[in-house]
């Protein structure tokens, strides 16, 4: 059905569509003087100046609407209400006292924070009551609030564009967890950044998989290469180089979906990444997780395992609009601070955001 999938690698033309998005900034040329520009105060991409004008101005894109902004939150808060329902009903009329930390604990636990960041939240909460004096149940809820913004908040790193042509992406995770659909989405996000976008179906395995990238590409106006079979390093490799020869801005790369513990797929997933540094030197320049927000702790040990097979550069953390209870983001806080780029709600493109450690903790206690 598809025209993609040849024995040899092939770019493939797709059909014009209309853009998602009408936020614009100045083409980038980061073979030019780079200059920061911040999307939502997260995402920046980096362009030159305009020539009239002096190097270091910032541009920025014009903010979403805000009804588009207040509709995101109602369903970031609606996704994570089943932590939030938890967490905020302790704080109604409580008496501060052992029984509420107790309370708290058994809270934070079930939303998936794991021991070491409940521990460490209890005794910075226990420490601020007594020290700042704080007798009323909001009060401390208010300080919980803080106290989390704080753990959270190195996670919060804008994801940077334009420092390598092309920027190289490869992206990882395990089958289930909406990888090539937030690839698809992500595609989106850079194209409204002035981003020229390659896709590389590097899941050569499963033509469901090749499928639906193709999709995406066709919905995106973006190049494809895909293989119907064969080495998903030999076509990682093709995308770099048809990247490079065509000016591309970025090259993101699908991988095939793996557990962890597949350690002979793990080595599969190292060579790609051996293959694509010598396809260009540095490359790749992001190497990003997918996860899903439902999978509780075993989401850290997905980044563990990726982390030290790949070192991982950022996060993706899909699906907190289900059963997601969030608290995960508090454990990958401690135990790897991995920036979170984007954390999605849904399967619309405007559903895939940057993450804010404020608007997160607010959703978790509203």
């Amino acid at each position: 059905m598809f025209s993609f999938f040849k024995k040899k690698p092939k770019d493939v033309p797709v059909e014009t569509q209309e853009p998602a998005f009408e936020e614009k900034v100045p083409e980038a040329m980061p073979e030019a003087a780079a200059q920061k520009s911040s999307w939502l105060d997260r995402i920046r991409g980096e362009a030159p100046a305009a020539p009239a004008e002096p190097q270091g101005e910032i541009f920025a894109a014009p903010p979403p609407p805000a009804e588009q902004k207040q509709s995101w939150l109602n369903r970031l808060k609606a996704g994570l209400s089943k932590t939030s329902s938890n967490l905020t009903t302790l704080f109604v009329g409580a008496k501060i006292d052992d029984d509420l930390y107790e309370e708290l604990e058994s809270a934070l636990l079930m939303a998936d924070a794991g021991v070491e960041a409940t521990q460490i939240l209890l005794n910075a909460l226990k420490k601020k009551v007594k020290d700042e004096k704080l007798t009323e149940s909001e009060q401390v809820k208010n300080a919980l609030r803080t106290l989390l913004i704080d753990m959270l908040k190195p996670l919060q790193k804008p994801m940077v564009l334009g420092r390598h042509q092309p920027l190289v992406m490869m992206i990882a995770g395990v089958n289930g967890a909406g990888k090539t659909t937030t690839i698809g989405k992500l595609a989106r996000h850079l194209q409204s950044y002035e981003q020229s976008v390659l896709l590389a179906a590097g899941d050569t395995f499963r033509a469901a998989a090749r499928e639906q990238l193709a999709i995406w590409g066709q919905r995106n106006n973006v190049t494809v290469i895909a293989q119907e079979s064969g080495d998903p390093a030999a076509v990682a490799f093709d995308a770099v180089q048809s990247a490079k020869a065509r000016g591309t801005n970025v090259v993101m790369i699908d991988t095939a979906g793996r557990l962890p513990t597949q350690l002979h797929l793990m080595e599969e997933l190292k060579k790609v990444k051996r293959v694509i540094g010598k396809g260009m030197e540095s490359a790749p320049h992001e190497l990003l997780l997918v996860i899903d927000g439902n999978t509780g702790q075993n989401a850290l040990a997905q980044v563990k395992a990726f982390d030290d097979a790949l070192q991982l550069t950022g996060l993706i953390v899909t699906k907190l609009d289900g059963t997601a209870k969030g608290g995960v983001l508090a454990a990958i806080a401690r135990a790897r601070p991995i920036p979170v780029y984007f954390i999605g709600i849904g399967e619309k493109i405007e559903d895939l955001q940057p993450f804010n450690a404020e608007e997160f903790v607010d959703a978790l206690l509203s």
